[in-house]
């Protein structure tokens, strides 16, 4: 069975080193992830894996060792020959889309020449893909893509990315947007700008292994609007601003984010919360999460005077 991955050439905040990578992968047909530290990992089994990510990377958080546990293993394990790989420029844009032709090799010889030699931020763990010549700088007006290095889609949503259209999640977004009220839209960056302040030290902002700060946060079923930490319980908040939306609407995104978070970037030790945040009471909102012990609600006020 045909499985469907996005993967990121290369990081895409670094345009010049960008198209040297892409041209190559064009060229030779292939594509390949970090990390370099890590060397070639072909005969490591999965304990080998984590042990090694926690030896190279001690600094690195939990949350984070995973995620990087599961791109390298995805890469290595799951994907195989005649899958397609969607290749991403960031969170808006499909660079290509290719079929494999051959799985996991380790090349470091590659992975130099691969980013011309401009740097030593290279990447040694390669695919063989052939590349299509059509599907190729696809556009879209929104996030439609995680910023993970390596993840598995869908043919529905592949069927759509293809075509250029926003899938179904993401045109939910688009509409709440534009209707929004305007106040609301601001406070998200009230929030983040006085983060520390506004829940006094006991969150932290999340990052991802690039250094992206979780604030509008793509992911391929919709985008966070704050991903945050919380060090005392060990747990990575999802929180989500209600902006106009319905009650119902907003708790069944919120449960879709964390079920995400809880795949996709959680340490088997972490747990996940939810967040809502909403200007005055909601009583079909309270009911909503009634029965969900791991998502709360907080309100918030707005005191504006002026003054002679």
């Amino acid at each position: 069975m045909t499985r469907y991955w996005i993967v990121a050439p290369y990081n895409s905040t670094k345009p010049e080193i960008w198209e040297k990578v892409w041209n190559y992968d064009i060229a030779n047909d292939t594509i390949a992830i970090g990390w370099a530290d890590l060397g070639d990992i072909s005969s490591l089994d999965e304990e080998g894996l984590r042990k090694l990510i926690n030896d190279k990377y001690p600094d690195m958080t939990p949350g984070l060792k995973t995620w990087s546990f599961n791109s390298m293993w995805n890469f290595w394990h799951n994907i195989k020959e005649n899958d397609i790989i969607i290749a991403r420029r960031g969170t808006k844009k499909i660079a290509g889309i290719g079929r494999v032709t051959h799985t996991a090799f380790y090349n470091e010889k590659m992975g130099y020449e691969r980013v011309a030699k401009l740097t030593n931020d290279f990447y040694s763990n390669f695919i063989s893909v052939r590349w299509d010549n059509l599907n190729r700088d696809i556009q879209f007006p929104n996030p439609v893509f995680s910023f993970q290095t390596i993840y598995e889609s869908d043919e529905s949503k592949y069927k759509s990315l293809i075509k250029g259209e926003l899938p179904p999640e993401h045109e939910e977004e688009e509409i709440v947007e534009k209707t929004e009220f305007v106040m609301e839209k601001y406070f998200e960056e009230f929030i983040v700008t006085n983060f520390d302040k506004v829940f006094k030290g006991k969150l932290i902002l999340h990052h991802d292994t690039e250094g992206n700060l979780a604030r509008q946060y793509p992911t391929e079923i919709g985008t966070i609007d704050i991903l945050a930490e919380e060090p005392d319980t060990n747990s990575l908040v999802v929180i989500e601003l209600k902006k106009g939306r319905e009650s119902d609407k907003v708790v069944g995104q919120t449960l879709r984010y964390m079920g995400w978070v809880d795949e996709n970037i959680k340490d088997k030790n972490q747990k996940v919360k939810g967040m809502i945040i909403c200007r005055e009471p909601d009583q079909r909102l309270t009911f909503a999460i009634k029965m969900v012990k791991n998502i709360e609600i907080k309100y918030y006020s707005i005191d504006f005077k002026l003054k002679d």
